[in-house]
């Protein structure tokens, strides 16, 4: 590890790191809780659903990538001052950034499309239609945003960071074989069939999203955060990581212990709310759903917001929350046209609303390996970080990350782009 990373907070363990801590606290925290989303929700229910607790191993090595990842934007906006897009900009040019940025676009906008997908489904639960509570969801993110201050918003996504423990208690009622648990979170036993292995790449590819990437290095600079206090930032990324993943687990879980157990179908995370009901009872099934609604709103916020910030960056536009619409208009615009298009799109009778979310994610497939490798050639740059490049542990560690990312990443892609390629591959 370089210095740089390996240096410990000045001062140990007092009140003063404590409460330093807690004014840094955020950036790290909500970008990887944000990405238990709508779809995440639904990718770790169909996990526990289908293959029980066999899949819970693979929650441990995706932490490892994950910290792994996100520390190192946190490490760059830190350093640089500056975000992703800006450095890939003035290191690969103008014409690179673009294509990147468009590709960027289309895959956020899908998944916004996704994320109010959610709303509609999670609040339906409640009974309320999409009619309502998707143009009302839409009004109070865009209302947030436009017209709030990033402080107050960020302590708003960080009261719904703590809402995701709707998942830990939902699992405890649940009444799962927490023998069974541990074995399945040490002990890989899952058999290689087509079905397994597009999970696992599914579970893997739902962990890390491109967006991730550029809205903590954009949250790391917007809020102030330097290398004098990064060490703070680090461990925001940390306990972030460690969070979100967390969540996952109960998810995988609470829907283990039941749906499978029972034998149940399910094709959505509203469908594991609905059949929670009555296998653990009415509180369950409502945690289910309410945490739902939450991650969906909690994205819908998020979601148009990186786009925005790594846009406008690429570009060089003004960019940020604390701004308004005269002093960062193309900021506000692209926030603006995200939501219309997203909750818009829920709201089209007949509106192909599965094939959008398809092509973000194979579009999502294509970018994240690029994305993953300007990261790794940027951090290694001496003109950029000084001291604070990876060291050669630590790159061996993200390299291997990388590789594995890429090559999971590339063959759920390849399969949804062409049908039937895992069967081919394996052999059945």
């Amino acid at each position: 590890m370089s210095d740089f990373r390996a240096r410990p907070l000045a001062g140990g363990f007092s009140l003063r790191n404590v409460l330093l801590f807690l004014s840094l606290l955020g950036p790290g925290i909500i970008t990887a809780n944000v990405d238990n989303d709508a779809g995440g929700i639904a990718t770790y229910s169909l996990a526990g659903a289908h293959f029980g607790y066999s899949l819970l191993w693979l929650l441990l090595p995706t932490t490892a990538a994950l910290v792994v990842i996100q520390e190192m934007c946190a490490r760059m906006g830190a350093v640089t001052g500056k975000g992703l897009s800006d450095l890939i900009r003035e290191s690969f040019g103008l014409k690179v950034t673009f294509y990147v940025m468009i590709a960027l676009f289309l895959t956020n906008l899908g998944n916004t499309v996704s994320e109010f997908a959610g709303i509609a489904a999670g609040m339906e639960l409640f009974g309320v239609s999409r009619f309502i509570s998707v143009p009302l969801a839409a009004v109070a993110v865009w209302l947030l945003i436009v017209k709030g201050t990033y402080r107050l918003v960020e302590k708003i996504f960080l009261v719904a960071c703590l809402v995701y423990v709707a998942y830990p208690v939902a699992a405890f009622l649940a009444k799962p074989d927490w023998l069974a648990v541990g074995r399945g979170l040490v002990l890989p036993e899952t058999s290689v069939t087509p079905e397994s292995l597009t999970m696992i790449v599914g579970l893997v590819g739902t962990t890390i999203a491109p967006w991730m990437q550029f809205y903590q290095q954009a949250s790391v600079v917007e809020k102030g955060i330097t290398r004098e206090n990064y060490a703070f930032c680090r461990l925001d990324v940390i306990v972030g990581c460690v969070m979100a993943v967390a969540v996952a687990f109960f998810i995988v879980v609470a829907c283990a212990a039941t749906i499978h157990q029972q034998g149940l179908n399910i094709e959505t995370a509203a469908d594991a709310a609905l059949a929670l009901k009555p296998l653990v009872g009415e509180y369950a099934s409502f945690l289910f759903a309410f945490g739902l609604c939450n991650a969906s709103l909690f994205a819908a916020c998020v979601l148009p917001l990186s786009t925005s910030y790594y846009i406008c960056e690429g570009m060089g536009w003004e960019l940020g929350v604390d701004k308004d619409f005269r002093e960062a208009p193309q900021f506000f615009w692209l926030f603006t046209l995200s939501i219309v298009l997203g909750a818009g799109a829920i709201l089209l009778p007949g509106a192909p609303l599965i094939l959008v979310m398809y092509l973000s994610q194979v579009v999502n497939g294509m970018v994240l390996p690029f994305i993953l490798v300007f990261m790794l050639l940027l951090v290694n740059d001496r003109r950029l970080m000084g001291e604070a490049v990876n060291g050669p542990v630590f790159n061996a560690v993200a390299w291997i990350t990388v590789a594995v990312m890429i090559a999971l990443t590339l063959l759920l892609t390849l399969d949804m782009i062409m049908p039937g390629l895992l069967t081919r591959f394996i052999g059945f």
